[in-house]
């Protein structure tokens, strides 16, 4: 019997991830069965409602406004067309629906005001609406949360160590400020990284220690892989290898187990079978769609016939209330 702690270290963690990978992903596994039905994914879409033109600078991301990419900077989208996105996605099997925001915090504006119908809209849908929208205050935390949000998206990205070395436009204590905020307001914690960055594995290991040593784990914990993008300082960083991202899912499963371990950006440079390694590990969730906010994504065609060979189910929205899902 697994048992559910918050006190792990950099040690212990660092044992689990570096142990022989076929060692790895039967103890990810194992864990997963006992917490998780292994055939079961979640099917997310993540729509940028407002693209481009952020003041951050976050070096992997095309979405800043001082880095030369093909982003083109939009106005965030009217509440009506977004709606319409969600039934978009609820219809092609989706249970949850993202909504992100190209700023560096949220501002109490009209705008903002509008983010909140679009939050009632979709929480109608009987799908788990989230947003990631950037840095919160309690108070903005608070409002979401009334207004039906589920889940906020706020990444660590990388070990405290090496944060400095790809953002210097806010700290690792705001992101931590923003997910106790989000916490206290009793909505669902989203917090995971990116690999491939040119951190080094303790790096990998140092993030996934402070997501295990929160007070409570994220409910979800996003596994991302760089997908270098022209005109970012990290656009000559060398593609991730399957194997790392399989250590990164079945180290995360192996110390949170009942966290939805998802399976995110960098997907689109993964064939059937390094997919379906990565669900053996114990990720169970998806983001479909042709798009990840600005880079490319699986289709969902590709992804309706990974489901059918895989013989893979989606989960529920909400599942402790067990609603019927859709057929994806």
């Amino acid at each position: 019997m697994t048992t559910i702690r918050n006190n792990w270290t950099r040690e212990e963690i660092s044992e689990i991830y570096n142990q022989p990978i076929l060692n790895l992903i039967y103890q990810g596994a194992t864990v997963h069965r006992e917490f998780h039905d292994p055939q079961e994914v979640q099917v997310c879409t993540l729509l940028s409602v407002k693209t481009g033109g952020c003041p951050e600078d976050c070096s992997y991301c095309p979405q800043a406004a001082r880095y030369h990419t093909d982003v083109k900077v939009e106005k965030l989208m009217e509440v009506k067309e977004v709606l319409s996105k969600a039934m978009e996605a609820k219809e092609s099997g989706s249970t949850r629906f993202c909504m992100g925001a190209a700023w560096r915090e949220v501002r109490d504006n009209r705008d903002f005001d509008k983010v909140i119908e679009m939050v009632k809209g979709v929480s109608t849908m009987g799908m788990e609406v989230c947003c990631t929208l950037g840095m919160l205050t309690p108070e903005q935390a608070q409002k979401l949360k009334d207004a039906g949000l589920y889940a906020y998206n706020h990444n660590l990205d990388t070990s405290k160590e090496f944060y400095n070395d790809i953002i210097s436009t806010r700290t690792y204590d705001d992101r931590l400020e923003t997910l106790e905020n989000v916490r206290e307001a009793k909505i669902s914690v989203c917090s995971g990284g990116i690999i491939g960055m040119g951190e080094q594995e303790e790096d990998r290991i140092g993030m996934l220690q402070v997501l295990a040593t929160l007070k409570e784990h994220p409910e979800s914990v996003p596994v991302n892989a760089l997908v270098p993008v022209e005109g970012t300082p990290l656009e000559d960083q060398p593609k991730v290898s399957v194997w790392e991202m399989v250590r990164m899912i079945a180290t995360a499963r192996i110390i949170m187990p009942k966290t939805m371990i998802r399976l995110s950006a960098g997907r689109v440079r993964m064939n059937l079978e390094e997919q379906a390694l990565c669900f053996l590990a114990g990720a169970n969730s998806i983001f479909a769609g042709d798009k990840l906010l600005t880079t490319p994504n699986p289709g969902t065609l590709q992804d309706r016939e990974m489901f059918q060979k895989l013989e893979l189910k989606p989960r529920a929205a909400y599942k402790e209330k067990s609603p019927k899902t859709a057929i994806f």
